[in-house]
């Protein structure tokens, strides 16, 4: 199996960054946010690094209501 047959689940800060358009430093201050209050969206925080699930941010993005 290679990394082009799995599909990605999860996003990074710097993608969450570029799909915002917004700073680096924004983007962890949002990220560290939304991290400690639960929503809008998941934000999973392994060490410094944080991944958001594609599902839970794409729906927020879209304007749907997180279950």
């Amino acid at each position: 199996m290679t990394d082009k047959d799995v599909e990605k689940k999860v996003y990074g800060a710097e993608e969450i960054q570029q799909i915002l358009g917004i700073g680096r430093s924004k983007v962890y201050l949002f990220l560290d946010e939304v991290y400690k209050k639960k929503e809008p969206f998941r934000v999973l925080k392994i060490g410094k690094c944080y991944r958001i699930p594609k599902g839970s941010f794409d729906r927020w993005l879209e304007g749907e209501a997180e279950e």
